[in-house]
């Protein structure tokens, strides 16, 4: 494969890596969302247990589909943000393995002197 061939593939594979690394972060982001819904559900059904808030049937429907909801999306997101670890992981494998095959030179000090 010809040099000009190894750079574009390099170049490939960063901009999936890139693509990937928002991917995680998307992740983090939904995963941080998840836990505010389970956290909220949670103390409101703290508070009502302890008498502070009065019974509400539509407010516990929705506390509940905030906690259920929340672990659910959390449990989901888990799985996908450990397959896009493991993506991310194979292709800065697969950049770092191209970039070691290429048949690199040193360039030392005294060549870049011009007179």
């Amino acid at each position: 494969m010809s040099d000009n061939n190894f750079h574009d593939a390099i170049g490939e594979i960063e901009a999936h890596i890139e693509a990937l690394t928002e991917s995680i972060e998307r992740c983090r982001k939904i995963a941080l969302g998840s836990k505010i819904s389970i956290a909220a559900g949670a103390i409101w059904f703290a508070l009502v247990l302890f008498w502070i808030l009065p019974f509400d049937a539509t407010a516990f429907v929705a506390a509940l589909t905030a906690v259920l909801g929340g672990v659910v999306l959390l449990g989901s997101n888990a799985t996908t943000w450990e397959q896009t670890a493991a993506a991310l992981h194979v292709a800065e494998a697969t950049r770092a393995d191209m970039i070691a095959s290429l048949d690199l030179r040193l360039v030392s000090d005294e060549s870049r002197m011009l007179h």
